[in-house]
């Protein structure tokens, strides 16, 4: 089992100090909140989408520094995602945390630092949290892009 020295690691120190994208959005495609009941910790998003993209995101993060860590990642790669990509990258942090699967890979390889929070259950919804809130604005804005939409079409 990991110690919290390989929780509260260097890496972890330096993402979560690292948080990008704290402004949130005037005029968003899809905001949602995530709320940890355990910690307190708290992550809103703002996502603008174009394309099948996300084109802008903004976050107010106030989490521990497990949840800052992973927003941060988020903050620094979520530009240019597909909405399918993000929600690839959610399940495999929840199987990684959740199942033992290996962490996200490529331009989301630096959650790989958050592996050792698998044998910690108490402290899997902060970590998850941005994820959650990521996907429920995705939801967010697929309604709205929907409801504009005009009859007949």
């Amino acid at each position: 089992m990991a110690n919290l020295d390989e929780i509260y690691n260097t890496r972890i120190l330096e993402l979560a100090g690292g948080i990008s994208r704290t402004d949130r959005l005037t005029d968003p495609d899809g905001s949602a909140t995530g709320h940890s009941k355990l910690c307190g910790s708290t992550v809103t998003v703002d996502v603008k989408l174009e394309d099948g993209r996300v084109s802008d995101y903004g976050q107010s993060v106030k989490a521990c520094l497990l949840g800052q860590a992973s927003a941060s990642v988020m903050g620094r790669e979520i530009i240019g995602s597909t909405p399918e990509e993000l929600r690839r990258v959610g399940r495999e942090m929840r199987a990684m945390l959740k199942e033992g699967a290996p962490p996200p890979a490529g331009r989301w390889a630096d959650l790989a630092v958050l592996e050792p929070v698998r044998n910690y259950k108490a402290r899997h919804a902060s970590t998850l949290l941005v994820f959650d809130a990521v996907e429920k604005a995705l939801d967010d804005a697929e309604v709205q892009t929907t409801a504009d939409i005009p009859a007949g079409r």
